[in-house]
């Protein structure tokens, strides 16, 4: 850091000698996966009553950010509310490690990931400084994301951007910031104005199931699962890229297709059920803001 990026050793030895390795964290983060719930179990996590409420609550209070985030990326308010309520119950559980802590443990205790976590390391050394900030004062996940919307450090310094004007990107406790932070990040990866996320499906034969995409990036287009039995229920055009899969619903096996804007939400987390838990809280925000 002081050779590559100018900063002075004595402030780093300063800042290093303050930081703690946490057990908790390597525990957190080495211990296996839990099994993946399956989509009936996965979605009641996040989709519930009370986040539903809060982020109503948060979108009423946030109205003047969200519309001009809309205005200016492209991206509808209701999915950088619901990005928000799924990462940190819009802002109520923002994680309470220290991030020099949680990247530090990592970059030099956690040899499977610790090229990234130093990587993470030197990206949020440089943010502090650009944002003239405390690096031991600031907090997140044990993994070291950030704020409201749990941006990683060199996310922050790629898609962060300063909303309200004040000079400095806050995403910890200024609501403005993080949501145009959301949007950037967003539009950055590819959003579409005006294009919906993904379409129910019927199949033709659930025993011989052809089209179903082996990860998350499209590999076939809406013709071309059609041909393999797939029916979408919202009129795509036939070149359109799409992500085809399963989810174990409460009643029964689903069927979808992400478009392009699914794609763009696993960006964000790439998991398809993470992606699902977002478009169906921000269409469900949309209906209980109606109601309010």
């Amino acid at each position: 850091m002081t050779r590559d990026y100018g900063f002075a050793s004595e402030q780093l030895n300063s800042w290093f000698a303050e930081v703690n390795r946490k057990q908790a964290i390597l525990d957190a983060i080495s211990r296996p996966a839990e099994k993946v719930k399956p989509w009936k179990d996965y979605r009641p996590i996040f989709i519930t009553d009370t986040r539903i409420q809060r982020g109503v609550e948060f979108w009423q209070k946030n109205q003047e950010a969200l519309q001009r985030a809309e205005a200016e990326y492209g991206v509808p308010a209701q999915f950088i509310v619901a990005i928000i309520g799924v990462e940190t119950m819009y802002g109520g559980n923002t994680g309470s490690y220290r991030v020099m802590d949680a990247l530090s443990t990592l970059a030099f205790d956690y040899p499977p990931r610790a090229p990234f976590f130093r990587k993470e390391l030197r990206e949020f050394l440089l943010l502090a400084r650009e944002e003239q900030v405390e690096p031991l004062s600031l907090t997140g996940s044990y993994a070291g994301a950030m704020g409201l919307p749990q941006f990683m450090p060199s996310s922050f310094r790629a898609y962060a951007v300063d909303f309200d004007g004040d000079g400095h990107i806050n995403i910890w406790n200024n609501p403005t910031d993080a949501i145009g932070s959301v949007a950037s990040y967003f539009k950055r990866h590819g959003w579409q104005a005006g294009q919906a996320v993904a379409s129910r499906a019927t199949v033709t034969d659930e025993d011989n199931l052809q089209g179903l995409s082996p990860a998350l990036d499209p590999v076939n287009n809406v013709g071309e699962l059609r041909a393999l039995g797939w029916k979408s229920e919202l009129a795509l055009d036939d070149e359109l890229p799409v992500t085809a899969f399963r989810l174990e619903g409460a009643q029964g096996n689903e069927y979808w297709l992400g478009l392009p804007n699914f794609t763009v939400i696993t960006r964000y987390n790439r998991s398809v059920m993470y992606a699902m838990a977002v478009n169906q809280l921000s269409e469900l925000l949309v209906e209980a803001r109606g109601k309010n």
